[in-house]
């Protein structure tokens, strides 16, 4: 098990002397610099990483803590993005992609962020990522189904999924939002939750900026850090993520992506083999290829989220 890092909630400051901005006596003014690049961050964000969240209670609006903890949500995603612009990134989109996707308290926000909301969207807890981000960032994530450390880990669906595997590796939301990412180019920079999520995600992709903001110690239950140390330490590791962009790499599968979805029950295997482009690859698991992670995010999103049932 993992140990929580010591946290640095005081940093030494520095004056530096401003002379050099000023002609000298008779000279002329120096030219202005010239302005920085651009750095463009795609945020998304989940719930049941965040500080302090353990089970329901936290997690949907039934719950009793709820409206705590949607502001918890709120302000670790906020500390993300101030140490990402104190290292220098200029523009950023944050996707909410836990629950009922209206999480996030978005008058919180400045003026300049775009945020995703609600469902069905095509690239699910990803929507928004595109070619020309510098960096994504996944903030309050879990671990996968198949852990067996971890709060709350599941994959997509506590209820429906026991497993999703893609080109033969079991993988968590995190995983499979990696290779969404890597198929546009951007490499994932920081990842924020327990310290199963943060192992997973170092396994896929090494020396990722993480925060551990609380150990698990089961499936409902964590030693956490406070609401306000975890948020310091998400603005300091965002902060040094921006700094260490060059570091990273885009995540891309070996080949195009071939997912096993394993259900938790027998029917959903049984009818989605109806269709020709599905495979029934075990009694409760299809098979299902595809051209690249985009196509393979719409088809997770069908299986998902259709009925025959829906309404408008």
């Amino acid at each position: 098990m993992r140990t929580l890092v010591p946290l640095l909630l005081a940093t030494a400051m520095t004056t530096v002397p401003l002379a050099s901005s000023f002609p000298a006596p008779g000279g002329e003014a120096p030219a202005p610099e010239a302005p920085e690049r651009e750095v463009r961050v795609y945020i998304s964000v989940d719930l049941e990483g965040v500080a302090g969240a353990v089970t329901p209670e936290q997690l949907g609006p039934d719950g009793f803590e709820y409206q705590r903890f949607r502001e918890f949500m709120t302000l670790e995603t906020l500390a993300a993005i101030e140490g990402a612009r104190e290292a220098g990134a200029t523009h950023f989109v944050v996707a909410d992609a836990h629950g009922n996707g209206q999480n996030l308290l978005i008058e919180r926000f400045p003026d300049d962020v775009r945020i995703i909301r609600s469902w069905p969207r095509p690239l699910h807890m990803m929507q928004g990522v595109e070619e020309g981000f510098d960096a994504a960032f996944f903030i309050g994530y879990h671990s996968a189904a198949t852990n067996e450390e971890g709060v709350r880990a599941h994959t997509f669906s506590s209820a429906n999924y026991a497993s999703v595997v893609l080109n033969g590796r079991p993988v968590s939301e995190g995983q499979w939002n990696a290779a969404i990412a890597g198929h546009f180019g951007v490499p994932v920079a920081l990842v924020t939750g327990d310290d199963a999520t943060v192992a997973e995600m170092e396994e896929l992709l090494g020396a990722v900026e993480g925060v551990v903001v609380k150990e698990a110690l089961g499936f409902h239950s964590a030693r956490t850090l406070t609401p306000g140390a975890a948020q310091a330490a998400i603005r300091e590791g965002a902060r040094r993520a921006i700094e260490r962009l060059d570091e990273f790499e885009p995540w891309r599968l070996d080949g195009p992506p071939e997912l096993e979805l394993t259900f938790k029950n027998y029917r959903p295997a049984e009818v989605l083999a109806y269709l020709p482009i599905v495979e029934r690859a075990g009694a409760r698991t299809i098979r299902y290829r595809a051209d690249d992670m985009v196509e393979m995010s719409r088809f997770m999103q069908f299986v998902g989220n259709y009925r025959a049932d829906l309404t408008p």
